[in-house]
C-alpha cells in the first residue's frame, strides 16, 4: 500500500511540475507602446441602445439599398474613460487601439494594457470585421468613419453610445454601435454591414493575442496559458495557442467565446442558435499570432477573469476561470478564503488561516491514519514470522493464499484496516490539488504581497526560503510519523521531501506557503498524537503486568 501511495504521490506531484512546460509559452519581447493620443471635445453622443435588434435579416435580393457618402476627414482616437478603464478607439476602421485597466497593473506598476503591441506592428486591431471578401475587408477596416464623440468621461454609472458610421455611392455602409456603462467592463455592441446596398453577415475580429506578458513574466507566473474559451450549452472548451497547431477551428451554436490569458479575458456574448465562433492562426515571418472572431456579438465583456465580477456578470461566463478536474471543491475554497479575507486583509495570513481550519477538519481522519499507521508498526514481527513461514508464497499460490488469510486474520484480530494509513491522505490530495488550482487562476492572488521578501503569492518564491523550509518540514514531519514500511521503502520514502523540494520551486509562493504551513501543523499534531499513544501504550502494558 505504502508503495503505490508513493507513486500516486510522486505522480501527483509530476503533472504539476509539468504545467510549466505545457502551460507556458516563451515569447519575444514586447514591442514599444502605442503612440500617445490626445482627447478633443466634439458633439454629444447619440443616446444609448435600450434593446439590441433581432439577428440581422437579408435584405430582398432585387431592392439595393442607395446610401449617402458618409465618413470622416482625418483619423481621430476617442477616449472612453470610465472608473475601472481607459479605452482608446480610433475612427480609421472604428478600431480598438487602447484597453487599459485601472484596478490592475503590469509588471511595472503601470495600468495593465489588454491590447496587444503586435497590433500595432500588424496593423490590425480588435474589432476589425471580416467576411468573406478579404478586399472588401481590407477597405472597411482601413477607411476614415464618422465618429459620434471624441471624448466619453463616465462617472457614477452614467451610460453613454460611441458610434461609427461610413458609407459610399456603391451601397456600401457599416455601423458599430458601442454602449458603455461606467462600473461596469461589459458594453453593448451592434454592428451591421451592407454590400452592394444588401446585408451580410460580418464577424467581429479580437487580436491578435491579449495583452503584452513579457518573457520574465511568464517564466515566473506557473500555469499561465492563452488562447480561446467556447460555451457550448453546458460545455466549455478551452484552446491554448502553445497546443494550436491548426489554421482554424470553427464552433456553431455559440453562447459566448473568449480570448483568454490565465487572468484576463475579452469576451463576446452571443445569441446561441445563430452564432458561431471561429480561432485563428496567422503565421508572419516565422511566427504565429492568433485571433478570435464572432458573428453578431451582442455583449462584449474585456477585464479580469474574477470569480465574483464574472458571477455577478451572468451568461455562465464564470466558468471561464479554470478550476480544473476538483473546480467544485475549488469553488468552496474560494468562497472560504474570501470569507477570511474579509476579517484578514493579507491573502498570506488567509491561506494560513484555511489551513489551519482545513487541517482541524480532517484531524479525526488524520489521528484514525496515525493510530492504523501505528498498530501495523507493531504488527510487524508477527507478520515477517509469516512471511518466513511461507517462504515459497511467491512462488506457489496456495501457500500465497493461506498466507493472505492468515495475515487478513491478523489484522481482524487486531482491529487494523491495512488501507488505514494511506486512505486518509489519498482522501485529502483533492483538497491540494483544489488549493493548486485556485492559487494558479484566482487573479485576486496576482501581485498580492505576504510578508518580507514574498510580494506576489502568484509567482514563486524569488529566493527558495519557503521551498526549502518546506522540504526540511516535511522530512521532519515524515521521520516522525509511524510506519509498517521495510528499512528499504523507508529510504524510498525519504528521497520523497528532496523530489516536493524540487517540484515546488517553481510553483507560485502561495502554494508553497500552504504546504509550508500544513507541514508545521502535522509536525505540531503528530508530536501530541504520539506523546498520546505512547501514554496510552504504557497504561496499556502496566495493565498487562498487574494481571
Amino acid at each position: 500500500m505504502e508503495k503505490r501511495l508513493l507513486v500516486a504521490i510522486v505522480l501527483s506531484f509530476l503533472v504539476l511540475f509539468l504545467y510549466q512546460a505545457l502551460f507556458v509559452k516563451k515569447l519575444p519581447p514586447p514591442e514599444p507602446s502605442p503612440e500617445m493620443v490626445t482627447e478633443v471635445e466634439k458633439q454629444p453622443p447619440q443616446s444609448p441602445l435600450k434593446e439590441m435588434p433581432p439577428a440581422q435579416e437579408s435584405q430582398e435580393p432585387a431592392e439595393k439599398e442607395e446610401f449617402l457618402p458618409v465618413s470622416g476627414e482625418a483619423e481621430e482616437q476617442i477616449i472612453v474613460n470610465t472608473s475601472l478603464y481607459r479605452a482608446v478607439w480610433s475612427s480609421r476602421g472604428g478600431v480598438l487601439k487602447s484597453w487599459r485597466l485601472k484596478e490592475h497593473t503590469d509588471d511595472e506598476g503601470e495600468d495593465l494594457e489588454l491590447v496587444s503591441h503586435s497590433s500595432q506592428e500588424l496593423n490590425t486591431y480588435p474589432f476589425f470585421l471580416t467576411t468573406d471578401d478579404p478586399d472588401f475587408d481590407r477597405r472597411i477596416n482601413n477607411t476614415l468613419y464618422r465618429s459620434s464623440s471624441y471624448t466619453l468621461n463616465l462617472l457614477n454609472g452614467q451610460s453613454e453610445s460611441l458610434r461609427f458610421d461610413f458609407a459610399d455611392d456603391k451601397g456600401t455602409r457599416v455601423e458599430k454601435i458601442f454602449t458603455f456603462r461606467d462600473g461596469h467592463y461589459d458594453f453593448d455592441i451592434q454592428v451591421n454591414v451592407w454590400k452592394n446596398g444588401q446585408k451580410i453577415e460580418s464577424r467581429v475580429q479580437w487580436g491578435p493575442g491579449l495583452g503584452n506578458p513579457t518573457l520574465v513574466e511568464q517564466r515566473k507566473r506557473f500555469g499561465g496559458g492563452r488562447g480561446i474559451a467556447v460555451y457550448q450549452g453546458e460545455s466549455v472548451t478551452h484552446h491554448d495557442e502553445k497546443k494550436y497547431k491548426l489554421e482554424e477551428s470553427v464552433y456553431n451554436f455559440v453562447q459566448w467565446a473568449g480570448y483568454e490569458d490565465q487572468y484576463f479575458t475579452a469576451l463576446f456574448l452571443t445569441s446561441p442558435e445563430r452564432t458561431r465562433a471561429m480561432f485563428l492562426k496567422e503565421d508572419v515571418e516565422q511566427k504565429s499570432y492568433f485571433y478570435l472572431t464572432v458573428n453578431e456579438p451582442q455583449i462584449v465583456y474585456i477585464g479580469p477573469k474574477q470569480h465574483d465580477t464574472l458571477k455577478e456578470f451572468g451568461y455562465n461566463t464564470v466558468r471561464i476561470i479554470k478550476y480544473g478536474f476538483f473546480g467544485m471543491i475549488a469553488e468552496i475554497l474560494y468562497r472560504a478564503i474570501k470569507a477570511i479575507h474579509n476579517g484578514v486583509p493579507n491573502w498570506g495570513f488567509s491561506i494560513i488561516i484555511l489551513t489551519i481550519i482545513i487541517k482541524i477538519i480532517f484531524f479525526p481522519l488524520t489521528y484514525s491514519s496515525t493510530k492504523s499507521m501505528a498498530k501495523m508498526q507493531e504488527l510487524q514481527p508477527k507478520i515477517k514470522a509469516l512471511k518466513a513461514k511461507y517462504k515459497k508464497a511467491k512462488q506457489d499460490i496456495a501457500q500465497r493464499r493461506k498466507m493472505n488469510e492468515e495475515t487478513m486474520a491478523l489484522y481482524k484480530e487486531h482491529g487494523v484496516n491495512p488501507a488505514g494509513g494511506c486512505l486518509p491522505m489519498l482522501v485529502q490530495l483533492p483538497i491540494f490539488w483544489g488549493f493548486f488550482r485556485l492559487l494558479v487562476v484566482s487573479i485576486e492572488f496576482r501581485h498580492s504581497p505576504f510578508i518580507f521578501w514574498i510580494n506576489d503569492l502568484s509567482v514563486k518564491d524569488p529566493f527558495y526560503v519557503t521551498p526549502i523550509l518546506m522540504g526540511m518540514t516535511q522530512f521532519i514531519s515524515q521521520k516522525m510519523t509511524p510506519t509498517s514500511a521495510d528499512p528499504t521503502q523507508q529510504r524510498m520514502m525519504l528521497i520523497m521531501p528532496v523530489i516536493m523540494t524540487i517540484f515546488f520551486m517553481n510553483f507560485q509562493s502561495g502554494l508553497v506557503l500552504y504546504w509550508l504551513t500544513n507541514n508545521i501543523l502535522q509536525i505540531g499534531q503528530q508530536y501530541i498524537m504520539n506523546r498520546f499513544m505512547h501514554k496510552k501504550k504504557r497504561e496499556s502494558h502496566g495493565k498487562k503486568r498487574k494481571k
